[in-house]
């Protein structure tokens, strides 16, 4: 198996576990818990920033010495957007299930600090239909760079069957603003129906670097570098919830040459 894909290490509690050690790089990390109701999950954010993502269902949420309420409301990471709260560095948060909850934790360092937590509603969430033709894809922006953070951008994509995303294949490793930033990126993968399967792609321009993974329903996909097309198959909607930073809080791409005639047509 590829060492860029993360598969579940179980069906409960913490199942998914990705830091900058793990994945030896700088900057992401990525966890995903699966909670019954009643169970909690907390935890300290240190000097890193974190953003919290109700992929499904709801729970009861304090951060930064605030009780928040409960918060969530989706059956399946398929119907509609989500609920979220960022949590600054230096703070504490906590999470008891109310019903059964998936829960992303997206984090990133901190650097400048002082921003407050807040609560991501879904109506507050901006969302466009990127691509024509097979090629057409839903996305969700938890955090874009237009809201404040320190390193974090966070984003949902659903991609109907039988098209790709992230495509044409581009890449962000270079830190050369302002034509093109350096972001690490994680890719929580999700099928619909569950038992689907998709494939992922990432690879350089020089080919030191390239790896094709078939991916299944949970796997977490590290982009560490290079170009990082995705497809799914007939039959099967593709959600995948994306993390990405490095040195500077802004997205610029460069897409490869070779298949920027796409974009032209």
């Amino acid at each position: 198996m590829s060492h860029l894909k993360i598969r579940p290490f179980g069906s409960h509690g913490r199942v998914t576990h990705v830091t900058p050690e793990s994945a030896g790089w700088t900057y992401v990390g990525f966890d995903l818990h699966r909670l019954r109701p009643g169970e909690s999950v907390s935890a300290q954010t240190g000097y890193r920033e974190a953003c919290l993502v109700f992929v499904t269902g709801k729970g009861e949420v304090a951060a930064g010495g605030a009780a928040l309420g409960e918060l969530g409301e989706r059956v399946s990471p398929f119907s509609g957007k989500p609920w979220s709260v960022y949590v600054p560095q230096g703070s504490q948060w906590s999470v008891t299930a109310t019903t059964d909850l998936e829960l992303a934790v997206c984090s990133a360092p901190g650097l400048a600090g002082g921003l407050p937590v807040r609560v991501i509603r879904p109506e507050d969430l901006g969302q466009e239909i990127r691509g024509t033709g097979s090629n057409t894809r839903h996305v969700t922006n938890i955090l874009p760079e237009t809201d404040p953070a320190d390193s974090l951008l966070v984003v949902e994509v659903i991609t109907p069957a039988g098209n790709s995303s992230s495509y044409p294949p581009h890449k962000h490793d270079r830190d050369d603003l302002p034509s093109e930033s350096l972001l690490e990126e994680t890719y929580y993968h999700r099928l619909n129906p569950p038992q689907g399967f998709a494939f992922q792609r990432v690879y350089t321009d020089d080919r030191s670097l390239d790896e094709a993974m078939a991916i299944e329903n949970g796997d977490v996909v590290l982009v560490p570098k290079g170009y990082h097309p995705c497809a799914t198959c007939h039959g099967y909607d593709l959600y995948y919830l994306n993390v990405m930073a490095g040195p500077r809080r802004s997205w610029r791409f460069r897409n490869a040459p070779e298949h920027e005639w796409l974009v032209k047509s």
